[in-house]
């Protein structure tokens, strides 16, 4: 066989490999519009004109479809695609990237991705770049065209988009969402995830704000979640609000808790101390004495006669919190440093703290109004 019949050879096979690839991405990646949509309109019109923006007018921009697995997501942007490419100026500039949460399992894959979908590989050749950031910029100024409006428009459009969340340090949206709010080359990240948020729900803001107030540990936030998962059934599929309020109740329900209820008044109102201190100084670390001082300003405005305990009595009252561990140091205790001014961190939040006053017997009124006064005591 001649060079010749062998080029053509390995061209035509290429040519068939391509061609298998493309069907084989259309049949299990879905990338085709197929029938009519319904109860979709008001979606379809915002997003055409969202990437009409873009690819005519060189607006970047992005967005997030978000909806359960198979409800269209993926078939109203590719019917919304399909319906943009009738426009001849788009037909000839657009550039897309398609990016999958489960195939590129991390930033620099991504990259690779990317180069390629772009046709880059060679512009890029063995050229080394510092940073993630580098590369992306270059690849984006290699497709530059004069300014920005007669520059290609590049579309990124990222499936499984809640899974590039958990990719290390987010570089990659990170960059790609710098890029859209920059005036560099015209792009528009689309994210499609079937992962529903929550997050915009003041009270489940309140839920999780609360509960970072409370521990920072991780290991807290999986407990609350799955609380929350474990009342999902086939006839309650997602999780509400109002799944987490009630998760955040039963993890609130814990010994710490109910240890508070067994406290003396004077170990209670040394609670009550701590908790002014962690609103007026935002969480920070505090001392006996500072909790002492707040305590004195308690007892001098509306019980002097009632609770006027010596300071060693009010210290052996704080030890014992310390030793029930609703109070723990945060520093190891040193020759140097009087216990007195040892720092301290409390281990109950607002909500436990005002719970258990409701569940506490006989608690004196003064103290509850104290509990639930504002910070004018200070």
């Amino acid at each position: 066989m001649s060079k010749r019949k062998s080029k053509e050879s390995i061209s035509t096979n290429g040519e068939c490999i391509s061609q298998v690839q493309k069907m084989l991405r259309e049949r299990l990646c879905h990338h085709y519009a197929t029938g009519k949509l319904f109860g979709t309109e008001q979606q379809y019109r915002h997003l055409l004109e969202l990437l009409k923006r873009t690819t005519v007018h060189g607006e970047s921009n992005s967005a997030l479809i978000i909806g359960p697995r198979g409800s269209g997501k993926t078939a109203l942007l590719n019917h919304v695609l399909k319906d943009l490419m009738e426009i001849k100026q788009v037909r000839e500039n657009l550039l897309e990237v398609h990016l999958n949460g489960l195939l590129q399992t991390n930033d620099k894959v991504a990259l690779k991705e990317i180069t390629r979908q772009l046709r880059l590989e060679n512009v890029v050749g063995d050229k080394v770049f510092g940073s993630f950031a580098e590369n992306l910029a270059f690849l984006l100024e290699a497709l530059r065209k004069g300014n920005r409006t007669s520059s290609c428009p590049v579309l990124f459009i990222l499936d499984e988009f809640d899974l590039f969340v958990h990719h290390k340090n987010q570089t990659l949206l990170y960059n790609l969402f710098d890029i859209s709010q920059s005036a560099q080359t015209p792009v528009t990240v689309i994210g499609l995830t079937c992962r529903q948020h929550l997050s915009v729900d003041k009270t489940v803001q309140d839920v999780l704000q609360n509960l970072f107030h409370y521990t920072k540990d991780l290991r807290s936030l999986h407990l609350l979640l799955m609380l929350a998962v474990s009342n999902v059934t086939v006839h309650h599929p997602l999780i509400t609000a109002s799944d987490l309020q009630e998760a955040s109740r039963q993890y609130r329900m814990d010994s710490k808790a109910n240890i508070v209820h067994g406290l003396s008044v004077l170990e209670i109102c040394l609670i009550i101390a701590m908790k002014h201190l962690n609103d007026v100084y935002e969480g920070e670390p505090f001392n006996f004495q500072m909790v002492y001082n707040e305590f004195q300003k308690f007892i001098q405005r509306k019980a002097h006669c009632l609770y006027n305990f010596e300071k060693p009595v009010v210290m052996k009252a704080f030890e014992h919190l310390l030793q029930l561990e609703l109070v723990k140091p945060i520093e190891r205790p040193s020759v140097r440093t009087q216990r007195e001014y040892l720092l301290m961190k409390l281990l109950l939040d607002n909500n436990q703290i005002m719970d258990a006053l409701q569940a506490y017997p006989n608690c004196p009124t003064d103290v509850k109004q104290w509990a639930t006064s504002s910070l004018s005591w200070l």
